[in-house]
């Protein structure tokens, strides 16, 4: 049986703990794993939507065990094995920003300070690109688990004071109220207490809007409902010049597992049958239609397309371009 010690420390982090049961801010367990490397990456990435601008920003890798996906360990190991990948996995924390016009709109906000040093980089990628969290007008809220709204405050002060957070409203009336805490499993309510933390600084503010179902948001850009990973768990869909990219927020978490084999759910899913069902529709439609996707947890940057491969999918990700004129001197 993988005991819940075993998976922090596989996890290393924070963030996992209050999602499978650690309060947050409580002390470790053990100690984080030893980095793989002595210096950052580079933490974006830009790529073009027709005439939009899409920049993903890395806040950073951690590692996570296979043991929290619900296969058998014989297949999941053989999907592994087939990749060319070890466990534990070392999963990135992507997050998106949406140069739109005079808005400048951030897909989730990273882990903040809960988390390894490992990630929490958000800020410094976003720096990297050329922008300043103050200048972030619109955050959209794929779903309030820690690694996706972690980075939203620090000690109580919003980090990105003039942006308006954009949620489902089944999202935030399913972590904000205290009766579903209550009723929840005990490993679960750190999580509830960790999303108050988070956004009550922009309820406070009134910077949060909630949304119901598909809505039109900004310029280009609408919510997808795609509950089963959380009960709000949204999707965004940019669309610009018969161009499409798809925000997925959870649908994916190890892809070397879950592109071969949808129906592997995951522990964090708060409904795996409608998570399995939302991967499968999903995955089709992309491949079916040919669409770019965009998802938190895929190797960074995190962007690419998918074709059907037997009865799974494989990802392709999206070429690497570097033509803009060269600096002089």
């Amino acid at each position: 049986m993988f005991k819940r010690r075993q998976f922090l420390k596989a996890a290393g982090l924070a963030m996992i703990g209050a999602v499978v049961g650690v309060p947050a801010g409580a002390p470790a367990q053990d100690a984080p794993p030893k980095a793989k490397l002595g210096k950052s990456q580079a933490g974006f990435w830009r790529l073009k939507v027709d005439g939009t601008e899409v920049i993903a920003l890395s806040d950073g890798t951690f590692s996570i065990p296979t043991e929290v996906l619900s296969g058998s360990p014989e297949h999941v190991a053989r999907l592994m094995r087939a990749a060319w990948v070890k466990s534990p996995v070392d999963l990135s924390v992507n997050a998106f920003l949406i140069v739109g016009g005079e808005r400048l709109i951030l897909v989730d906000a990273g882990t903040g300070a809960h988390v390894t040093p490992a990630v929490g980089k958000l800020e410094a990628s976003l720096a990297a690109a050329g922008y300043k969290p103050e200048q972030i007008t619109d955050i959209l809220v794929t779903h309030m688990h820690t690694d996706h709204i972690g980075g939203m405050t620090a000690d109580g002060r919003r980090i990105f004071p003039n942006a308006v957070a954009h949620v489902n409203r089944a999202e935030s009336d399913y972590w904000l109220n205290e009766a579903n805490k209550q009723a929840a499993a005990a490993y679960h309510q750190p999580t509830f207490d960790m999303a108050k933390a988070k956004f009550g600084p922009y309820l406070e503010a009134g910077k949060v809007s909630l949304f119901d179902g598909e809505t039109a948001l900004c310029p280009g850009i609408r919510s997808l409902p795609s509950p089963g990973h959380t009960p709000g768990h949204s999707f965004y869909v940019l669309e610009s010049g018969g161009e499409k990219l798809v925000f997925w927020g959870d649908i994916v978490h190890i892809g070397e597992v879950q592109f071969p084999d949808p129906n592997m759910s995951i522990r964090f899913d708060s409904d795996p049958t409608a998570s399995v069902a939302r991967r499968k529709l999903a995955f089709a439609q992309a491949a079916g239609e040919g669409y770019l996707v965009a998802c938190a947890h895929i190797n960074f940057p995190g962007a690419g397309r998918l074709a059907k491969a037997g009865s799974g999918y494989r990802f392709i990700p999206m070429p690497y371009v570097d033509d803009a004129p060269a600096a002089k001197g």
